[in-house]
């Protein structure tokens, strides 16, 4: 069985975690499957990514069975799966010129909820729940956890969610700013698609040239931000999409952008 599923139809790229059974927990093989599924996405045939997952659960973060077996040689390190399997997946989703739309329709866990925190949008159903599930085996959040978590929610509430593992539910997600928005679970298909449709048929190198700015944002100072925005934006500016939808303004008529 594959562990990841892909699915291409209107320029879109649905990407699914296929291991339900075991709650979509990550092995190193289907972390390599998502990795390989985000390169992908790269092609000019894709203006928009959907990462969602089959099953109760979203995704249960690290199988453990997988780094206990690993942990018996002693040359091994837990840093090891981290940078094979979760780092790039991160980093993957963060550099991708296209916008990443990520559907939650239950539990996710560890890795799986910070997975889910690097995308771009986020819908969650309302039977999601979301937590860290770090501390009560020792570990510190990784996949981006503790440079997101306090950046999307503030020092306390971070503290908060590694420190007490406290489960968020989806309505207490959007309200602390982890994810944009809950639906009924009977919605999320319906609300993914239509954000997904959306976000195809818009200027996506305009997209790319954002998720740039918004990356740097973090570790630029305030002038080398404003700095970047002109220069970015004179990129944007030299764009088919941007003259498309100047004279789609002009002519009061509906853009038609390429993503070029």
């Amino acid at each position: 069985m594959d562990l990841i599923l892909k699915n291409i139809q209107n320029s879109i790229l649905t990407i699914t975690l296929n291991r339900p059974d075991k709650y979509n927990s990550f092995t190193e093989p289907m972390a390599l499957e998502l990795q390989n599924a985000l390169e992908d996405a790269e092609s000019d045939d894709v203006r928009c990514v959907v990462l969602n997952a089959n099953g109760k659960a979203f995704c249960g973060g690290q199988d453990l069975p997988e780094v206990i077996q690993k942990g018996k040689d002693p040359t091994y390190k837990l840093a090891d799966t981290v940078n094979t399997s979760y780092n790039p997946i991160i980093k993957n989703i963060r550099h991708l010129k296209k916008p990443v739309v990520c559907a939650v329709q239950g539990t996710a866990a560890g890795a799986g909820a910070n997975i889910a925190f690097a995308c771009d949008i986020i819908v969650a159903s309302n039977q999601a729940l979301f937590v860290q599930a770090f501390s009560k085996i020792g570990l510190i959040p990784d996949s981006g956890g503790t440079w997101l978590l306090p950046r999307l929610v503030g020092f306390a509430r971070a503290n908060a969610l590694y420190m007490l593992d406290e489960k968020i539910t989806a309505e207490q997600a959007v309200e602390w700013g982890l994810i944009y928005k809950s639906v009924n679970s009977d919605q999320l298909t319906n609300e993914i698609d239509k954000i997904s449709t959306h976000l195809a048929s818009m200027p996506t190198t305009g997209f790319a040239l954002y998720k740039e700015a918004i990356n740097k944002s973090f570790t630029n100072s305030f002038d080398e931000q404003l700095n970047l925005e002109a220069n970015l934006q004179t990129i944007a500016g030299n764009t088919d999409d941007y003259k498309e939808g100047v004279a789609s303004f002009l002519e009061k008529r509906n853009a038609k952008f390429k993503g070029r």
